[in-house]
Order: structure tokens, then sequence, then C-alpha cells
């Protein structure tokens, strides 16, 4: 009887490495319903908790998604590519394009959830943008919706002093977006920075993004600095991790 040290998988483990072989053949196509907890436990004569742990491993992998009362399915959303230096290029948002569509290309992408507010800004957000305790900022806290998924939710900052009467205090900040209104405003931005983590989603996060249980989401919170290094905006983003690849093309 083999023991626990003995190097062999938990039984649920093996039925999701056969699953996931099954889809990486094609056997189980984008969209198709797996093996549900009763085929699991009819094949491979486990428990049901056995079988179901078989189904959340690959729900975790992002390899299949669960619809309640349905059951199981291979996912059938395409991962993003997220090009994290051509997106922010001044060729793309000086010329009047959402640095999405450096990303996207033709898929549908929608903007919900838009909230515009002048607020004062939590202390870390002051301390980067060099705002006095207790100022204003503009806060713009909003959606994106991709293929009718939700796959981000992005909150920026920006000085209220700085934007004050332009279109940024608008849910639609027009052609170019955020950055090509600064740049009119005459704090074009010249730099960015982003910080990158990952975690598991606060419960309005994993809510608002519709994530499967055991899903994490990655941060990127961006700093855009305009001449002489200042700070016009920072941009605090939560991604559904399943729902991303980023990718950084740059020469050495």
């Amino acid at each position: 009887m083999a023991t626990q040290g003995s190097g062999r998988q938990p039984k649920y483990q093996r039925i999701a490495d056969k699953l996931r072989e099954a889809i990486q053949a094609g056997e189980y196509g984008p969209g198709d319903r797996l093996p549900g907890e009763n085929d699991l436990m009819a094949t491979y004569e486990v428990a049901r908790m056995t079988a179901r742990q078989a189904l959340g491993v690959l729900q975790n992998e992002g390899l299949a998604e669960s619809r309640k009362g349905a059951g199981v399915f291979v996912r059938t959303f395409k991962p993003l590519r997220r090009r994290g230096i051509q997106r922010l290029s001044r060729d793309q948002w000086g010329s009047g394009r959402s640095i999405w569509s450096a990303d996207i290309g033709d898929r549908a992408l929608v903007v919900d959830q838009v909230q515009v507010t002048e607020e004062a800004a939590p202390d870390r957000i002051n301390q980067v943008l060099s705002i006095e305790a207790g100022a204003s900022a503009c806060v713009r806290s909003r959606r994106f919706v991709l293929d009718d998924k939700p796959v981000l939710l992005s909150t920026s900052y920006l000085p209220a002093d700085l934007v004050t009467g332009s279109a940024i205090t608008q849910e639609d900040t027009g052609p170019g977006g955020t950055y090509a209104r600064l740049a009119e405003l005459g704090y074009k931005p010249v730099h960015f920075r982003e910080e990158i983590r990952s975690r598991m989603p606060s419960q309005e996060e994993a809510s608002r993004l519709q994530l499967s249980m055991g899903t994490p989401v990655i941060m990127i919170c961006r700093t855009a600095f305009a001449d002489e290094g200042r700070p016009v905006e920072v941009n605090e983003m939560i991604l559904d991790a399943n729902a991303y690849v980023l990718e950084y093309d740059f020469d050495a």
C-alpha cells in the first residue's frame, strides 16, 4: 500500500491530469461540457469530494469554468495579451486611439460601472502624487468587460487642481483618453512606472469580476509622470489572472 511519502499523486490530481490531457488533445473543445461529478465518481470509483476537487483543479488553472446549474465547461474565453510597453506609447494615445486598442484587436470591449468623483485620496496616493493630506483628487473608477467577460477593475487618481473643468472629470474623456487630455492641459506623460503583484481577490472584487472560486488577481499600479518627473496620475488596476497574459517586448 502506497504511503503519503511515496510520491504518488492524490486521486483528484490524477483525474484532473487526465481531463487536462483530453482538453489539450481536443477531445473537449471550447464550450464543451466536461464529465460531471457523478460521471467521474462512476468512471474512477471515487467519492464525490474527490471528483469535485478534480474539476476544481481545472477551474483554478483557468481551463474550465463552472456554470450554475449546468456543470463545468471548457473555458471559451481567449486570454488577453496585455502589451505593457506598446500600449503606453505616445503614438497610441497621442493619435487619439485608446491604449486598449494595442491589446484587443477587433474584440468587443465595454467600459461600465463608471464613476467620476472629487474626494480625498488615500494617504498612499497622496504620497505618490505629492498631494497634501485632505486635498481633493479626481477619482475615476470603472470596469472593463471584454467579449462579455469582466477582466479588469481600474481606479485612477489625479490631482483635482490639475484637471478641474477638463474632460477628465467627465465619464467619457474623449479620443486618446486621459493621457491625451493631460497633454492638452500641458502635462503630457513622458514616463510610466508599473508595479505588479498577485494575491487573492476581496469578496467585492470577485463579485465584480465574476471570478471562479480560487482564482487569483493581478494588481498593477501605474504612475504617469510629466516633465521634470511630476507625477500626474496613479492608476490602481485589478486583473482577473486567468484572463491575461502580460507581455513585455523590448530591445536589449
